[in-house]
């Protein structure tokens, strides 16, 4: 089975492993969003997410999140030392919308990510371009 995302259906999407370690960070290219029928205690729906690198779909990385917070809860990226934000670099975010499975896929112009832990909200944070 190919893992191309822009050939895979939703029941491939659906069926790939979940990541080792519910908070065991991940780092990608871009992610697809995979909404659920299951609903939060918050009353919206559930969402999954597909971690991506080169086009081929890796894992899933949760299944129980409402939200997702790019760059973090706020936008500040992550948050170091005494809980302070530190200043971060503006990320480009791009979506579209996958060919085959009309599933939602999204990255940041560096096309480097890393995701949170499988928490009720789900955090991405743009890191910088590899040089």
């Amino acid at each position: 089975m190919s893992n191309n995302v822009d050939t895979m259906t939703r029941k491939q999407f659906d069926a790939l492993p979940f990541r080792e370690g519910w908070s065991t960070p991940v780092e990608c290219d871009c992610i697809i969003i995979l909404p659920t029928r299951k609903r939060h205690e918050s009353g919206y729906r559930c969402m999954d997410f597909v971690a991506v690198r080169k086009n081929e779909a890796i894992c899933r990385l949760s299944g129980s999140s409402d939200v997702i917070h790019i760059d973090g809860i706020g936008g500040y990226g992550k948050l170091v030392g005494n809980g302070l934000p530190k200043f971060i670099p503006p990320s480009g975010w791009s979506i579209d919308c996958l060919p085959k499975s009309g599933l939602l896929r999204m990255w940041p112009s560096s096309n480097r990510i890393e995701c949170s832990g499988a928490y009720s909200s789900f955090e991405i944070f743009a890191l910088a371009r590899e040089k």
